[in-house]
Parts: C-alpha cells; sequence; structure tokens
C-alpha cells in the first residue's frame, strides 16, 4: 500500500509553538485571515464560507454556510457566537487537541464569526473534564487580548467583542446545541423543543451560532486560501479536511487529519502513516465510526472512500470522526452492552422512548450474552426497540443510541442468535 497524501490545512503547527504566544501564532500566518476578513463584507466572507462547502464538523454536518447567512438575515440585536466545545463522544478527542495545541486558530476563527455578525460576546463551552484546557483558553484569550485581537476596538476598527469560558457539568448530552445553551444559561442540561432554530433564538433567546470546536478552527484556513481552493482540497460534496480520532486495537493511536474524499477507510485503518494496521497482528473485525452513536462497520466496507457523501451511501457516517477499531478477539455483544450502557448513563431522562428502552435493550443484550437464556421473541422485542427509539425520541440521543445496535445486527446476525434458545427447548 503506497503512503496517502496528507494535507494540513488545521493541524500544522500544533506541538511546535507555543499555544498561548500570539507572537508565535504569527510568524505562522496567524491572524492574518482576520485582517483580510475585517476588510471584506460579511456577506462576501459567508459567500466564500457557501462556496467551500465546510460542513459542520461537531457531528450533524449541517452546511455552515446557511447556518451563518440564516443567522446574519435576523435583524434583532443582540447577537452572540457560542463554540461547542463539550466533547463528550467516546473515542473522540480531536477538539481536545485544537483547544491544547492551537487555540490561537481556534479564537481566530471565533472572532471571524464575530466579525461578520458584530455579535456582542462569544461563549466556549467546555466540558468539565478539561480543566486544564480551560485555563490554557483562559490565558489564550487574555493574550489575544492584549494584542489588540480580541476586547475592546479590535483591529482598531471599533468593533468590541470579548469572549468568556463556560464549563461544563459532564453531561453527554449537553453535547446537544440546545441543551448546552440551557446549561450555559443556568438551567437544566435538557434539548429544547425547535423551532424555533437557534439562530432566532438561541444563547439568552436571543440570535445565536453555535458551532463545533473544529469548525470554527477552519474558518481561518478558509478565508485565508478562498472558498474554490478550500473545496478543492476536498470532496466535491464536502471541502476541506477532516480530523480522525484512531483508537481501540489500532496500531496508531491518536489524531490524524485527512483530506475529504481522498482516502479510504482501509487506508485510514491500514496507512504507515495512519492507523498502521491492527495492534498484536490481529485482524479485523469492525469498526466504529463518529462516535457511540455512530454506525458499526464490517471489513467489506473498507474501500468505501472516507466523505461525508460515499459513507452515507455506505450505511455509514462521518460524525464526529471517530475511528474505533475492534479486532476478532471483540464479541459484538458484549461490544454492544458497553455502548447501551453508556446512553443509559447518559440520558437525560426526559423522554420515555430513551430512557426506559436503552435499559430494555441492555436487559435483552444481556440475556443474548448467556447461552440457552434468550427466545427468538427477545429478538422481535429488540427489533421494535430499535424503531421505537429511533422514531420516538425527543433528541438526537435516543434517536441514534441504537445506531450502533441496528447497523451490527446486518453484519453480525448470526452472533445475535447463537444464544437463543431453541423453539422446541422453549
Amino acid at each position: 500500500m503506497e503512503p496517502v497524501k496528507l494535507r494540513k490545512l488545521i493541524t500544522e503547527g500544533a506541538g511546535g509553538i507555543d499555544p498561548v504566544s500570539v507572537d508565535a501564532y504569527m510568524k505562522n500566518g496567524g491572524f492574518a485571515a482576520l485582517k483580510k476578513a475585517a476588510d471584506m463584507e460579511p456577506e462576501d466572507i459567508i459567500a466564500e464560507v457557501k462556496k467551500a462547502k465546510l460542513l459542520g464538523r461537531g457531528g450533524a454536518a449541517y452546511p455552515a454556510g446557511n447556518k451563518w447567512e440564516h443567522l446574519l438575515h435576523i435583524p434583532e440585536r443582540p447577537k452572540y457566537i457560542v463554540c461547542n466545545a463539550d466533547e463528550g463522544e467516546p473515542g473522540t478527542f480531536k477538539d481536545r487537541l485544537i483547544m491544547e495545541k492551537l487555540p490561537m486558530k481556534l479564537l481566530e476563527g471565533i472572532i471571524i464569526a464575530g466579525l461578520v455578525f458584530k455579535a456582542e460576546a462569544a461563549y466556549i463551552y467546555v466540558r468539565g473534564e478539561y480543566r486544564g484546557i480551560q485555563k490554557r483558553l483562559i490565558k489564550a484569550i487574555e493574550n489575544a487580548g492584549a494584542a489588540g485581537f480580541a476586547g475592546k476596538n479590535i483591529l482598531g476598527r471599533g468593533f468590541d467583542f470579548d469572549i468568556h469560558v463556560i464549563s461544563g457539568a459532564g453531561a453527554y448530552v449537553c453535547g446537544e446545541n440546545s441543551a448546552l445553551l440551557n446549561s450555559a444559561e443556568g438551567k437544566v442540561g435538557r434539548p429544547r423543543i425547535k423551532p424555533p432554530h437557534l439562530a432566532e433564538a438561541g444563547l439568552f433567546l436571543l440570535p445565536t451560532l453555535v458551532n463545533n470546536v473544529e469548525t470554527f478552527a477552519n474558518i481561518p484556513a478558509l478565508v485565508g486560501m478562498g472558498g474554490e481552493e478550500y473545496l478543492a482540497a476536498g470532496h466535491p460534496d464536502s471541502g476541506g479536511t477532516k480530523l480522525i480520532c484512531l483508537s481501540g486495537h489500532s496500531r496508531n493511536r491518536g489524531v490524524f487529519e485527512i483530506p475529504l474524499g481522498g482516502i479510504t477507510l482501509r487506508e485510514a485503518i491500514y496507512d504507515p502513516e495512519l492507523g498502521g494496521g491492527i495492534a498484536g497482528g490481529k485482524k479485523l473485525k469492525f469498526f466504529h465510526l463518529g462516535g457511540q452513536s455512530g454506525a458499526i462497520g464490517a471489513p467489506d466496507q473498507l474501500d468505501t472512500v472516507y466523505s461525508y457523501t460515499d459513507l452515507k451511501k455506505a450505511g455509514l457516517s462521518v460524525g464526529s470522526g471517530a475511528v474505533v477499531v475492534m479486532d476478532e478477539s471483540v464479541s459484538i455483544i458484549e461490544y454492544l452492552k458497553g455502548v447501551t450502557g453508556f446512553f443509559i448513563h447518559e440520558s437525560c431522562g426526559k423522554c420515555v422512548p430513551c430512557r426506559e428502552g436503552n435499559r430494555q435493550v441492555y436487559n435483552i443484550l444481556r440475556k443474548l450474552s448467556v447461552p440457552g437464556v434468550a427466545v427468538a421473541g427477545d429478538l422481535d422485542t429488540l427489533r421494535r426497540l430499535i424503531r421505537t427509539m429511533s422514531d420516538a425520541s425527543f433528541c438526537g440521543l435516543g434517536q441514534t443510541a441504537t445506531a450502533a445496535l441496528n447497523s451490527a445486527w446486518k453484519h453480525f446476525r448470526a452472533e445475535f442468535e447463537a444464544n437463543v434458545k431453541p423453539a422446541s427447548a422453549a
């Protein structure tokens, strides 16, 4: 296998410079995009974002340009910018890399967004477990302010824009944007009914832009190089690169920046520059993409191109960028018990399909893990639970909690049926 061609649009300089130094960041081209944006009209900046076909990197993959355009045309003021840094998806740690090693790039993207909307302020909502990173972000904000890139009269343009850091309390559901805003306001972190959309009634019920850390970190490169060049660096349907997180039984674990549409899943897992194959020389059994709420894939899908479009066609998803690699020693039932146990713990409990559905799914999986305990009717019940939860849960947590289970059923049905009590014995 020939080494893949990688391009660093986001992670260039990560680990090689003082992350909170404005001077070090500027020596590597930092804040050049902000200065360029200051001389552009808001509509022109958004046109570049749309031209680049930047999709939200938090998991939902909503077109960033459309979201920005929607907010621009809302007349009500003040407006707010919120960065979703509540990275709680198991197997996902790419936002941590940005905040830890490239906080200035994140701030530059946020400030450009603030400039576009003449926003009142920005809030970075960081997961509670990232205590050290929160302190680093605060220091980076202080340094950027002292250099005239944040706070009062940014770049001498009369634009005031303060950036604040908010700590989460460890609730996975607060990764959902509306639950995050409730939490930021000091309310219970539970999802809101939509509409109204957050662009219309977001933080403090005022117009708000909410984007993920990686999305904001893409903005300086996008503005600097222009939408067309950014699009050319990725897939025709989704420009740029994607940070993926390889974990599990991957030989090389960590965060890697790959060109969207430029490599296959096989290359992501086996290429020496990326995953490097399966640790211990064992065979690949399955891989779990996009986080716990993503689909599970089998070896016969390895030649799928890693892009939003191609993965969707294959019944998979980019999601948060997680790629959890599992070898032949792993029981699919035991793995799914772990996934379901996670959702039981993280469900906010607001709706019955999610709160009770996950518990019942776990009970059935527990029966399936023991020979001769489960009956054929348990498999039928499991299928009904999958449909009910995906159709009737209030928010994305419950709706996608069985995505891994549903996809695993298609690939490993024999493993589900292996311990079921024969009809005659039942």
